[in-house]
């Protein structure tokens, strides 16, 4: 009896294979799912089906991908060997048997999932907006060594395939069906009946023609390979990422088949990039789980005061995600802005006009606050003062239903100061969110002592119900995120004074792996709200910022140099993009050792606030932390984290010091 594959054969002769790992939400390929597959097979080499058809047997999606513990065990170059060519074989031997075979797609079909269904002769997706078809294996800083690399590229042409698999980017049903990767985008309702059909019609399996079929022949294929190195060394560097350059390397030389190469198959899984990236999944997954019990099945209500950039984006992206969302300020004229971006937000995200105009019409302006009766969630997204939040929750208080959560966005002030005001001060919470609001997918959860954890748990719910990482922190000058932001930036700014450039202090970082250095990080943030926010933090903490204030941001500030929305800060900056250098022209970083030593200068503030803030309690443990600063600050992945990373360091590197000093934290205060 089949443990994980049912088997069905309809009136029609089809037989319907449906994949439902038990205890999993989502289907994963273990050894265990693939070993019964198998079987599977040498069932049918005796008693071959009509017609065999994949699918789900969980409403969740189709399948995620291989089931990523495994990779744990993988300590040597012959089980890396092993697990390929378990996939390998058993697709290959799958691709050739002399029955038609279709995959009918219904939510995620990733990693495996798609090289199990690239195997099948069709593949047919649901026009649903779970539907998404990808090879993201890069992202773990490994390969897609399943016949990814070979069948993909066959299928819709080497430049789409190398775009898909060194991004990680996935197609929706119907960019699937527009690039070849499926042969039709259906609705739900008739999706059995057409697998029925294109099982049965005896069409030819698709392949690539033309110039796409063109371009994978051997003869072409270095000149693809050299413009797509080229696309990858801009975003990625080779010893930081080396899985990409190999995806490009296994299709240029070995016709997509990883194992002809058996040591570049060991050197990519088993590198520490790789090992780090996995790390980071699990982490990735530890934080979604947090907020994982208390999940609503329908989308409640969302009020947000204040339709500044940080209340606007939060409303536009809780409509986006199907909240039904009340945006209040003073009057339609503040408000509009927030509704222009949200509409921006939509159209790019949102194909089907039908749910576009559903995105915008769960959108509404509420100057008059009619929504915080109803809501059940409330978020104040003010500007950065305690008088005015404290008079703002006195009166959503009043007026709000007893069970709604009521949440500050605040950045730096701390949630005892906030609610001091209130009858039931247990209530609050924070639910700090980082700008840009639609990509940064870390969201702070904040509480303070004697918060109900009802309350708490709520939030959490709340932050992944909008499809967000929620990281509970406790109340502190800063949280997490900003808190170890501040020295790493002072650091920076204490460089600039010292006469080094900004532009070889950024590079020095961009070289570490940080994808944007802090000095064009606090010009996009802006110079007037990183000093505001620097000073909070410094007064929650008893510090005088003005005595320690670097004198490249003080004269900045005083000048109206702003960064970005001014056009010159630490940088001069032309239509929104970086000009040229506007620092101090001094000695620069120099060599590659020399960056190294001023990255390791500048990240030991960061690195010594983070352990400080484990010691204290604000996060849990190291490794909440480390997930805090990699999702909330873009720090290296493939580090792991700053503290597995700085623990990992030979034993001959100091420690550093454990003080840490206030600076501008890289995060926009809403306004």
């Amino acid at each position: 009896m089949n443990t994980f594959w049912r088997l069905e054969t309809c009136s029609k002769g089809i037989t319907w294979a449906s994949l439902n790992v038990e205890e999993e939400s989502l289907n994963k390929l273990s050894a265990e799912v693939l070993d019964e597959f198998r079987q599977m097979l040498d069932a049918f080499d005796t008693t071959p089906p009509k017609a065999l058809v994949l699918q789900s047997g969980k409403s969740s999606g189709f399948i995620a991908g291989a089931d990523i513990e495994e990779f744990k065990s993988l300590d040597s170059a012959q089980k890396v060997q092993g697990l390929i060519a378990r996939g390998w074989h058993l697709f290959n031997r799958f691709a050739k048997v002399p029955y038609p075979t279709l995959a009918l797609i219904r939510g995620v079909c990733l990693g495996g999932g798609l090289e199990l269904s690239l195997a099948c002769r069709y593949r047919i997706a649901v026009d649903h907006p779970s539907t998404k078809l990808g090879l993201p294996e890069v992202m773990l800083g490994i390969l897609p060594g399943w016949g990814g690399m070979k069948r993909l590229p066959e299928l819709v042409g080497p430049q789409l395939a190398l775009d898909m698999m060194l991004t990680g980017k996935s197609l929706d049903a119907r960019r699937a069906k527009k690039a070849g990767l499926v042969d039709l985008a259906v609705a739900e309702r008739v999706a059995r009946l057409s697998a029925e059909q294109l099982v049965l019609s005896g069409q030819p399996r698709a392949r690539a023609t033309g110039l796409k079929a063109l371009l994978n022949q051997p003869l072409l294929r270095p000149l693809v390979a050299r413009m797509a190195r080229k696309q990858a060394m801009a975003k990625a560097r080779p010893e930081h990422y080396p899985a990409p350059f190999a995806i490009i390397d296994t299709w240029e030389k070995a016709d997509g088949d990883s194992l002809k190469d058996p040591s570049l198959l060991a050197g990519i899984v088993s590198t520490p990039t790789a090992l780090n990236l996995v790390r980071v999944f699990f982490l990735q997954e530890r934080l979604k789980g947090i907020g994982k019990a208390r999940r609503s099945t329908e989308k409640g209500h969302l009020h947000v005061v204040g339709a500044g950039t940080m209340g606007g984006d939060i409303a536009a992206w809780a409509a986006l995600r199907g909240f039904q969302v009340t945006l209040q300020d003073q009057d339609l004229s503040r408000i509009a802005p927030a509704f222009a971006r949200a509409h921006t937000l939509f159209s790019r995200r949102i194909r089907d006009p039908y749910l576009l105009k559903q995105a915008k019409d769960r959108l509404q302006a509420d100057p008059q606050g009619h929504g915080i009766r109803k809501a059940t969630v409330i978020i104040e997204a003010i500007f950065e003062n305690l008088e005015a939040k404290q008079d703002l929750f006195r009166r959503l208080e009043a007026e709000a239903s007893p069970q709604a959560i009521l949440a500050t966005n605040t950045s730096s002030l701390k949630l005892e100061d906030i609610r001091d005001c209130l009858k039931q001060p247990e209530r609050l919470v924070g639910i700090h969110f980082f700008n840009p609001v639609a990509q940064m997918p870390l969201v702070e959860v904040i509480h303070a002592q004697g918060t109900r954890e009802d309350c708490l748990k709520a939030a959490t719910g709340f932050v992944r119900d909008l499809d967000k990482l929620p990281l509970p922190v406790k109340s502190a000058p800063g949280f997490l995120v900003n808190a170890v932001l501040a020295p790493y930036m002072l650091a920076a700014m204490r460089q600039v004074d010292a006469g080094l450039s900004a532009a070889s202090i950024d590079a020095a970082m961009t070289r570490f792996g940080m994808p944007m250095g802090p000095l064009e990080l606090a010009d996009t943030v802006g110079l007037d709200i990183a000093l505001a926010a620097g000073s909070t933090i410094a007064q929650a903490r008893g510090e005088d910022l003005s005595l320690t204030l670097p004198l490249c941001l003080k004269s900045r500030v005083d000048a109206k140099q702003l960064g970005k929305k001014t056009g010159q800060g630490f940088y001069l900056w032309k239509d929104g993009k970086r000009e040229d250098a506007n620092g101090s022209k001094g000695a620069g970083a120099g060599s590659s050792g020399n960056q190294e030593a001023l990255a390791l200068t500048l990240i030991e503030p960061l690195i010594a606030a983070a352990q400080e803030l484990v010691r204290q309690g604000v996060v849990d443990d190291a490794d909440l932390a480390d997930a805090g600063i990699i999702f909330g600050t873009g720090f290296a992945p493939f580090r792991g984290g700053p503290l597995h990373w700085w623990s990992s360091q030979s034993s001959g590197q100091g420690q550093p010091a454990a003080k840490t000093e206030t600076a501008a934290p890289a995060e926009a205060v809403s306004s």
